[in-house]
């Protein structure tokens, strides 16, 4: 082999592995719009998360809807997202559990909320299963997913599994019970949680794949992200994280695959690869665990003070 050859088939080489392991992943959330807190109105609330994602020059993020919650003002805030670039999709109308109710229910109430949301500006027709469980019989789940391809939708799996739901949770707990809260340190917690989960699944995914696929963060339209998304974004910027739209990331070949598996607990796409191919163990970032946060916000002193006085 020529010198000149040696040395464009290692150039041609590297592009393919710098193409295999580039690093895209796309933003977001669920249950929007969900309530007011004691520290946001959601309005406020939605106000911060577009503030942040301004400035974080993200252009486009999708927002799973619960067509149960749009009242006037959830109509508004939705269309404050649709109004700033960003998708609305179903995210059934009231949040069912479908291991708990009938296939004929799921699907009516995830008919409900498309009539409800394709009128909207920015609708998307993707669907995402609440808590991410498809069913709990193969029944159940091909029936599903027939009503899914025959409406149009794509199912708008995730890639990064994560309990951003519940450190927001024991953010919400803790205010009501008065306790003091070090932003700080909360700011520190949230991201280490998310980016090691990040890394988890994409590591998973490239053992599994050899490759680094378009990952899709799963979020939810919560104070916790309010606060801290666009450090969460400097961040995987910082770690070479390129933010794409949801658009462009299910785009990705590996939307076009479905597990065999029946999941009481889903843990995301990448869990039910590694699934199907065999694997038991570890299809979970050890921070999806209540008592694991829990543990983890005591042992940084996230919150201190004790439950306020009734009489205060």
């Amino acid at each position: 082999m020529s010198v000149a050859r040696y040395l464009l088939v290692g150039i041609v080489s590297l592009f393919l592995q710098a193409v295999s392991f580039a690093k895209e992943i796309a933003l977001t959330f669920d249950d929007a719009p969900r309530a007011s807190t004691q520290l946001f109105e959601g309005s406020a609330r939605a106000s911060k998360l577009l503030r942040a994602l301004s400035a974080a020059r993200v252009s486009q993020t999708a927002f799973f809807v619960n067509s149960a919650r749009l009242d006037t003002e959830g109509l508004q805030r939705v269309g404050r997202y649709a109004a700033a670039g960003h998708l609305l999709a179903n995210h059934t109308h009231s949040h069912p559990n479908v291991n708990a109710v009938s296939a004929d229910d799921f699907i009516d109430d995830m008919q409900r909320a498309h009539n409800l949301l394709l009128p909207l500006r920015g609708f998307w027709s993707a669907f995402r299963f609440p808590y991410l469980r498809e069913g709990d019989t193969v029944e159940k789940r091909d029936r599903i997913r027939e009503a899914l391809r025959s409406m149009g939708y794509l199912n708008a799996y995730i890639t990064v599994n994560n309990y951003d739901w519940e450190m927001d949770r024991l953010l919400q707990q803790a205010l009501r019970e008065g306790r003091s809260v070090d932003y700080d340190r909360l700011r520190e917690v949230y991201l280490e949680v998310l980016l090691a989960c990040v890394d988890h699944y994409d590591r998973m995914a490239r053992e599994l794949l050899s490759h680094s696929p378009r990952h899709i963060l799963l979020l939810h339209e919560n104070d916790i992200n309010a606060l801290f998304v666009g450090d969460l974004v400097e961040e995987l910027r910082r770690r070479n994280w390129e933010i794409v739209s949801p658009l462009a990331a299910y785009d990705d070949p590996i939307a076009a695959r479905e597990s065999n598996s029946i999941f009481r607990y889903n843990p995301g796409r990448i869990g039910e690869i590694a699934r199907d191919s065999g694997r038991r163990g570890d299809l979970w970032h050890e921070s999806c665990d209540e008592e694991y946060l829990a543990r983890l916000f005591a042992e940084r002193g996230v919150f201190s003070g004790a439950e306020e006085m009734k009489e205060r």
